[in-house]
């Protein structure tokens, strides 16, 4: 195991501790950013320093990242063996293994200590108080020996006999509290023995016989001992304690442990202790303190014999040394606990137990010397405990733990390295499936593009044809063949868009425009797109949008209007009678008035069946369950324009069992609905990616045999905040704006139904007119002949005209005898292509003209126009906007067409001859590039992107290399102006022209140098919209 690698696992557990720490930090932090941007970009409210906060968390953010990818890069690599790491783990076991028994040792060695520490304290205890308590006795002593020197040989007559001595002795006893009893024995030589033995009325009694044949107290009888043997002197107790009166009349001399203990004492003149020895008549283990009587006081530097000379007598204490120190213990609260021993250790080899037996311990024991005043004597106090010591649990439970602590320790760094093991291998694998993940979505997009370009190239050929075949003389046989070929490749094509666009939304490459667009021209334009189908089966088409919608957006209208289309073409699909109505609206104008066209009474609907309330298709969005019914978006910036769209029809319903895959891609609400009606099942799953991207949010009701009804919201910029700015910009898409010739005039609508008459008063008021409702034929005469206003124009719902023919013929003839000027043109709004028919067979002067539903700006202004006699005199057809002739549009332009395939230079080159245009073909990047190499004629030109030997980005590049070294040398005036035409500034429009319609191919083709983009197959009108900008 190498420092490295200890190292490493170092910084692979810190960096877990502080990937995790800067993960909860940026999480948190991220979302209070994120939450307060976004309130403060829709208030407007964001500071400058909240942006600079922003972009400075997002620099740290991806240092963050850039930090984390080096070190798995480089140090995460280096895996972790198991065979170094299991050696790691097993001497961090073996090692606290070690550790927590040395713990054990050692606090267990520190109860030892503590017990030895109180094993001594207490023994010292006990050795101090019975010393203490042995002095008080042996001064007591000394002090009576002083005392009996003073009355008993200081007196004659003396002061002191028997009975005196017994009295006094027994009631001093309490200061000898250790002694069993006091006895004076008085020096007697030989010559005085029979003098002293008739004075005291008894013989002296010799004492060695009782030492050596000791005899039980209630078997003493002092008159059967043996006298004292002739020697020179005696010493005879004549005083004794009523205790140990027995010992009266003994000769001290004649014991061997008194006779010593005697002689020491008179030569010493100090207080001496015989060595422990029975005692007599009690037979216990006793000592006696010995001190000599002197005559007189002896000087300090007396000698020995000086002493001898002086004595008068021996005072001696007895002492029962196992009484004594039994009342000494039980004075003690803690006697029990400890066992006490005293020797005499006078002869260390062979000591003498005064007190205690050998009782079986733990081998703890602590020695106290005792101090009993006598320098020759030697005595010890040993003592033990009682009781074995107890387990040692905390030494125990210490170690213990400490050892599992550190043995889960290892099990979470094990388990912290396998995991980061597991990690590591989970990150390579994942790097590796990123990999091909990536590798194959590469794949995938150029097999997309690939598809796509092969498919939609033979397909630019079928359609291009078709349509330059529709502009040929054709029988109706022959135009129905066609148009059904036409419509079949369209639907093709739109499969493949789809197709494509579910592939760009798996991907995440799916981006959306901003450009500025007009919303009611996008949904007049869908309305025409659907306008055929809905008339065919009788279906009521209309669209309403809010008053408070800006005229002018900023988002991506082709997004939009792909939205709006998947929902109506569904609508359409499903929907055999009834109506489809769209309706767009402000979402703080829906909750701000939450009743707005949202009763489902068929009352109140606009073709009078009932409808799914549309109020529950919005129920789960976020915009609405934030604050409840208070508006969230009041406060928002008047640039973010937050819309809600609703598409509702009255067609079959969706059953409930099929709801939950309703946004599935590529599923069907039941098996028969593809074979049915057509489709792939992913325009309802496109359709909700695109919300998304738009900020919105998209839900439906749907009642079976009723209806349904889509709702989704988009956030899209305000496009008005500068009106002079977007006035200038021609818009895609847009259709014709209003007449004016229509201005002021007013316009009388007969519609019973309240929602149909409002759709209808919004497009007739779109053209500048004023607009009044009546719901019957009966109110228009008395309203137009009020005299208040000119009606100029009435406008009567279908349905009221062919409810009461009588009633219809009625009012035609009195409008036609209308005598107030000149009467009102009669209009009726028809929504059939039948209906129309029949009102056009039996047409006469005072037939009402017809107007076709769904009504649209540019149709409506259209037929207005016409029958007022103002504006275009024209007789366009209907749906198309009048204009110059198409074969002058482009008239004198030259336009070269660059493709190695000679079905699209047919296909292109006959849509712009069909506008003036004239064409030059070439079949080669190299060859694009000789005709356009300045000075040439060419005002644009078409360039396919895939081409064999140069493609279209690399003919380009080149053209424009051409073009800049020859507009620098013209400024430099290496070259002459006149040469080339008198151009000073050489670039000539580029336009791609691709079946790829994938985003990096429209990016790459800005990025090469190309003006714009056009996507096979083409139609002509795509073609010259797209040459028209730059000519």
């Amino acid at each position: 195991m190498s420092f490295l690698h200890v190292v490493g696992f170092g910084l692979k557990v810190g960096h877990l501790l502080l990937m995790l720490c800067c993960w909860i930090v940026s999480v948190i932090s991220m979302n209070w950013f994120i939450n307060s941007a976004i309130m403060d970009t829709k208030t407007g409210l964001l500071g400058d320093s909240d942006k600079m906060w922003l972009k400075w968390w997002e620099k740290i953010s991806g240092n963050s990242w850039k930090i984390q990818h080096h070190y798995f890069q480089y140090i995460g690599s280096k895996r972790v063996t198991k065979a170094w790491w299991r050696k790691l783990l097993i001497t961090w076991v073996l090692g606290w293994t070690v550790v927590s028994l040395w713990i054990f040792c050692y606090m267990r060695l520190q109860v030892t200590e503590k017990r030895k520490e109180t094993l001594a304290s207490m023994c010292d205890e006990r050795a101090r108080m019975l010393q203490d308590q042995f002095n008080v006795s042996m001064n007591h002593i000394q002090a009576m020996s002083i005392m009996i020197s003073t009355f008993h040989h200081g007196k004659n007559p003396s002061a002191i006999d028997q009975r005196t001595f017994a009295r006094y002795t027994e009631r001093t006893a309490f200061e000898r509290p250790i002694t069993s009893g006091v006895a004076y024995a008085v020096r007697v030589l030989h010559s005085e023995r029979e003098q002293f033995e008739k004075q005291q009325g008894w013989t002296i009694k010799r004492m060695d016989t009782l030492e050596q044949n000791p005899v039980h107290e209630d078997d003493y009888a002092p008159e059967a001992l043996e006298p004292s043997p002739i020697r020179e002197e005696y010493a005879p107790v004549i005083f004794a304690q009523d205790t140990i009166s027995h010992v009266v009349s003994l000769d001290m001399l004649s014991g061997k442990e008194d006779r010593e203990n005697v002689l020491r004492a008179r030569e010493s003149g100090k207080g001496v202790l015989t060595a422990p020895f029975r005692l007599v008549k009690t037979n216990r283990l006793g000592v006696i303190l010995t001190f000599a009587v002197y005559k007189t006081d002896l000087s300090s530097n007396v000698t020995p014999k000086e002493r001898i000379q002086a004595t008068d007598g021996y005072l001696g204490g007895v002492f029962d040394i196992e009484s004594l120190v039994e009342k000494l213990l039980q004075q003690l609260a803690s006697k029990q606990t400890i066992l006490v021993n005293v020797y005499d250790t006078t002869n260390p080899s062979h000591p003498i137990s005064m007190y205690g037996s050998n009782v079986s311990n733990d081998g703890l024991q602590h020695v106290s010397t005792l101090n009993f005043g006598d320098p020759i004597r030697k005595h010890e106090m040993h003592c033990r405990f009682k009781q074995k010591p107890p387990w040692p649990w905390l030494a125990i439970t210490t170690s213990i733990g400490i050892l599992v602590i550190a043995l889960l320790v290892g099990y979470i760094f094990h388990a912290t390295v396998n995991r980061i093991a597991k990690v590591e291998d989970d990150y390579h694998q994942m790097m590796e499936l990123k990999k091909r993940a990536e590798a194959a979505d590469v794949a995938k997009s150029q097999f997309l593009a690939t598809v796509s370009h092969e498919i939609r190239t033979p397909m630019n050929g079928v359609l291009g044809m078709l349509d330059m075949l529709m502009d040929t003389v054709l029988d109706v046989t022959q135009q129905d063949y066609v148009g059904t070929a036409q419509a079949s490749g369209k639907a093709l094509v739109s499969l493949i868009n789809e197709v494509l666009d579910q592939a760009k939304i798996q991907s995440g490459r799916l981006e959306l425009e901003a450009v500025r667009f007009d919303l009611r021209a996008i949904l007049d334009d869908v309305l025409s797109l659907f306008s055929g189908k809905s008339q065919e089966k009788g279906v009521e088409l209309a669209v309403y949008i809010s008053d408070q919608v800006p005229e002018m957006l900023i988002g991506d209208p082709g997004r939009f209007r792909q939205i709006i289309t998947n929902l109506m073409g569904n609508s359409i699909k499903f929907t055999e009678k009834g109506h489809i109505f769209v309706t767009v609206h402000l979402v703080e104008e829906v909750i701000g008035s939450i009743d707005v066209e949202t009763e489902s009474s068929s009352k109140n609907t606009f073709s009078g069946f009932p409808v799914a309330d549309r109020r529950r298709s919005w129920e789960g969005f976020k915009t609405f369950s934030r604050e409840g019914s208070t508006c969230p978006l009041s406060l928002s910036s008047s640039d973010l324009i937050n819309l809600i769209v609703s598409v509702e029809d009255t067609g079959v319903g969706i059953p409930l069992e099929a709801h939950s895959r309703v946004f599935t891609p590529f599923m069907q609400v039941g098996p028969s609905i593809s074979r049915t009606h057509g489709g792939t099942g992913i325009g309802l799953s496109i359709s909700k990616c695109l919300v998304g991207l738009m900020s919105g949010e998209i839900g439906f009701v749907s009642i079976p045999k009723t209806g349904s009804t889509f709702t989704f919201t988009a956030v899209f910029t305000n496009g008005c905040s500068n009106p002079n700015e977007y006035k200038s910009q021609q818009i895609d898409n847009k259709s014709n704006p209003a007449s004016s010739e229509l201005q002021g005039m007013t316009a009388l609508v007969v519609d019973h139904r309240p929602v149909r008459a409002k759709v209808s008063r919004y497009h007739i008021q779109r053209l500048g007119a004023r607009v009044e409702v009546v719901s019957d034929l009966n109110q228009v005469l008395p309203n137009i002949s009020s005299g208040k206003t000119v009606t100029n124009m009435i406008l009567v719902e279908q349905e009221i005209w062919d409810r009461d023919s009588g009633i219809s013929a009625l009012f035609t003839n009195n409008l036609k005898n209308f005598d107030r000027g000149i009467p009102p043109k009669l209009f009726l709004l028809a929504n059939s292509i039948g209906s129309s028919r029949t009102h056009t067979a039996t047409s006469s002067a005072c037939t009402p003209l017809i107007i076709m539903k769904p009504l649209r700006t540019s149709q409506l202004s259209a037929s207005l126009q016409r029958a007022m006699g103002v504006g275009n005199k024209g007789n366009p057809r209907n749906g198309e906007l009048p204009g110059l002739s198409l074969c002058n549009l482009l008239l004198g332009r030259k336009i070269l067409i660059v493709d190695d395939n000679n079905v699209n230079l047919k296909v292109a080159a006959g849509a712009l001859k069909k506008y003036g245009a004239d064409v030059v073909c070439a079949d080669s990047g190299k060859k694009a590039i000789s005709l356009l190499k300045p000075p040439h004629q060419f005002d644009a030109c078409f360039m396919d992107v895939q081409m064999p030997e140069m493609d279209g980005f690399e003919a380009t590049r080149k053209i424009r290399y051409m073009e800049h070294s020859i507009n620098n040398r013209i400024q430099h005036g290496e070259l002459s102006v006149e040469g080339y035409a008198n151009i000073s500034k050489w670039h000539v429009p580029i336009l791609a022209m691709t079946a790829d319609v994938i985003q990096a191919t429209h990016e790459e083709s800005l990025k090469c140098g190309m003006d714009g983009y056009v996507s096979k197959p083409f139609e002509a009108q795509q073609l010259y919209r797209e040459v028209s900008r730059f000519l």
